[in-house]
């Protein structure tokens, strides 16, 4: 299916296909990818309530960016009525072009040097117990933004010292010495996604390499063995169950403790197509294939994302790890 040409768009269609453009200039000139319909499982409620417009008042306050607003998130009414969100540091602006994301793509700005004690003074406003701190993809750095990271985590620890941190980085491609900044700052867990089987990497994440994000999140654990390593993958994309039990098998030998898996829902027609809307029970299936693989923690849902219900699965984390710690002793 091709746009239609200018004499037949309304205003409001034509505003619409320009904001879409200029958000993903990349994608511009391809054909849309026509997805399935929705099932029912997948639908929820639009954004309200008073926890919702709280929250969306003091991130606006603080002049602050969300993952949950720039991707889309269809979490965002439920977290946000909770007053949990989370922080997308070093602008809306992302150097990658990723086939299935939704955060604008082109030349971001310089860093703004204020924006860690900004976040942390939005993590006291929200009263956070957890925090999910992300970011865009910023290769232009020399350290791909590695000390951003490393002083909003100590920004947050002196603002709030009982709250727990958790960071989803980039990959930090061809940035020597950029892992070991963030993880020196100790966040309590360290988040980077694999997103996908490798496979599908050249048409999906196409500016990352499978086995360096692989060999990233092993790097953590054997700089700092005390800190919790997370990743995810989506489904429906166009892998297979035997590939998806593969990224298992990899992840563990990275020492992964924590496995996200959800649906991927394609955010325009110009993003890579919905190959399939997969089952709560296949969802189900992959969660005890994961616990029986030996994660701590596993969150295998239509609706999964990687921030969602993150702080009470850190506690499930926690007390896992605690529980086998006691066996082995």
């Amino acid at each position: 299916m091709t746009e239609p040409s200018a004499p037949q768009q309304s205003p409001g269609l034509a505003r619409n296909l320009k904001d879409r453009a200029e958000r993903h200039p990349e994608k511009a000139h391809k054909g849309d990818n026509v997805s399935p319909q929705k099932p029912g499982w997948i639908r929820v409620r639009a954004p309200s309530g008073q926890g919702f417009e709280q929250t969306r008042d003091i991130i606006r306050e603080h002049g602050l960016s969300t993952v949950c607003q720039e991707a889309g998130c269809p979490n965002v009414g439920e977290c946000w009525e909770k007053r949990h969100a989370t922080m997308m540091i070093m602008g809306e602006i992302c150097t990658r072009g990723c086939t299935f994301c939704n955060v604008a793509t082109g030349r971001p700005d310089a860093l703004d040097v204020f924006e860690p004690g900004r976040v942390a003074q939005a993590v006291e406003r929200l009263g956070l117990e957890h925090v999910v701190i992300t970011s865009v993809d910023r290769d232009d750095l020399e350290d791909g933004g590695a000390e951003h990271f490393a002083q909003t985590i100590r920004a947050v620890r002196h603002r709030c010292p009982g709250t727990t941190i958790e960071i989803l980085t980039p990959d930090f491609l061809r940035k020597p010495g950029a892992l070991e900044i963030v993880v020196a700052a100790k966040p309590d867990v360290f988040n980077h996604n694999l997103e996908t089987v490798p496979g599908l990497y050249p048409q999906v994440r196409p500016g990352a390499r499978y086995f360096h994000s692989l060999r990233l999140l092993q790097q953590v654990k054997e700089i700092d063995p005390t800190i919790f390593t997370k990743s995810g993958i989506m489904v429906g994309l166009g892998e297979d169950r035997q590939s998806v039990l593969q990224v298992m098998d990899d992840m563990r030998s990275a020492d992964v403790d924590f496995l996200t898996i959800g649906q991927y829902l394609q955010p325009t027609p110009k993003h890579h197509v919905v190959a399939r809307y997969v089952e709560p029970e296949e969802f189900k299936a992959y969660e005890a294939a994961a616990f029986s693989k030996g994660f701590l923690m596993v969150s295998a849902t239509p609706l999964t994302r990687s921030s969602y219900h993150a702080g009470s699965d850190f506690e499930r984390m926690r007390a896992a790890r605690e529980a086998q710690l006691a066996v082995r002793a």
